[in-house]
């Protein structure tokens, strides 16, 4: 087993190293979904199609039950045996633990913002502290230990609930997904690369995508977080912020902290930043400032009600 950060608190088992805050990730999740803990008809405690909005409420869930997150790279061969290892353990508690997917090459955010190199990982939250487990599938032997050891920590927290299921029994989402479209090989490729934490190859593949599909959405959308992650990877978040609080005029500052609002989840500040700007600021540093939000625009998500109020917001600056 290969564990993805050193550093362990002293009073933790060799396997649970390196906690990090998660709770300025999340979001509210939209209208419609369920929350997690909610009574779904029975089946399953793993929740295979997790997203970015969802994490604030399964940092809330880790206060009841430990909350295990699978940091998954699609086309992955190693991080889809990780997937079924983790869920089958987690079904097998019937309510101890809960597991949530996501997908990294739709939530690029999340792997940043948690201080991981690369993917797929499995990090385990409990009490509202994550910290790294493994990075690749273990021994059935390991991984029973390994299952003690977040239970025996989620107990000295205080966390030892259960909760009902929280999506349909796994064999009905396993059949859909086996009959979803094969990864077409550009994409499979991109996702490859940022699995490997190599994103300009992942800038690269996205493009080549694009080259000979322009209208693929996801490709667009891939390419728009790639490019954040390159753009924010060496930033020094106090020197940015600073930068930005000095200079209210200066467009390549505000671009700046909206990049960082949004690896970082807080998607309306940096929204609400640019807009402001924008209305303020006529002339070519109005253009550079509204084709950058759109481009943040398609990070975040054409359809996600963020985005369209900001729309909505952006209209009224211009007009």
């Amino acid at each position: 087993m290969t564990d993805v950060t050193a550093q362990p608190p002293s009073d933790a088992p060799s396997h649970l190293r390196g906690a990090v805050d998660l709770s300025s990730l999340g979001t509210p999740a939209p209208a419609g979904r369920t929350a997690p803990g909610a009574d779904a008809g029975g089946g399953s405690w793993v929740i295979a199609d997790a997203d970015q909005g969802l994490l604030q409420q399964l940092v809330q869930l880790s206060a009841q039950v430990p909350v295990l997150l699978h940091l998954h790279v699609p086309g992955d061969a190693s991080s889809e045996a990780l997937y079924r290892q983790f869920a089958d353990a987690v079904d097998a508690q019937a309510g101890r633990l809960v597991l949530a997917r996501l997908d990294v090459a739709k939530e690029p955010a999340v792997l940043q913002a948690l201080g991981l190199g690369a993917a797929p990982a499995v990090m385990a939250v409990v009490a509202g502290q994550p910290v790294p487990l493994v990075n690749q599938e273990v021994p059935e032997e390991t991984l029973r230990q390994l299952m003690g050891e977040i239970l025996e920590v989620a107990r000295q927290n205080g966390v030892a609930g259960t909760v009902p299921p929280v999506a349909p029994a796994r064999q009905d989402a396993d059949a859909a997904a086996a009959e979803a479209p094969p990864v077409p090989p550009l994409h499979r490729a991109a996702h490859e690369a940022l699995a490997a934490d190599d994103l300009p190859g992942a800038v690269s593949a996205w493009e080549a995508a694009l080259a000979d599909s322009p209208a693929d959405a996801v490709a667009q959308q891939g390419l728009s977080a790639a490019r954040l992650m390159l753009r924010t990877r060496d930033a020094d978040a106090a020197a940015v912020r600073a930068a930005a609080a000095d200079g209210p005029d200066d467009v390549a500052a505000q671009l700046a902290v909206a990049d960082l609002d949004v690896l970082g989840g807080h998607v309306e500040d940096a929204f609400a930043r640019l807009v402001r700007f924008i209305a303020l600021h006529p002339g070519d540093d109005r253009e550079t400032a509204r084709a950058h939000l759109v481009d943040l625009y398609t990070v975040v998500g054409t359809d996600d009600p963020r985005v369209q109020a900001s729309r909505r917001r952006l209209a009224a600056a211009l007009f």
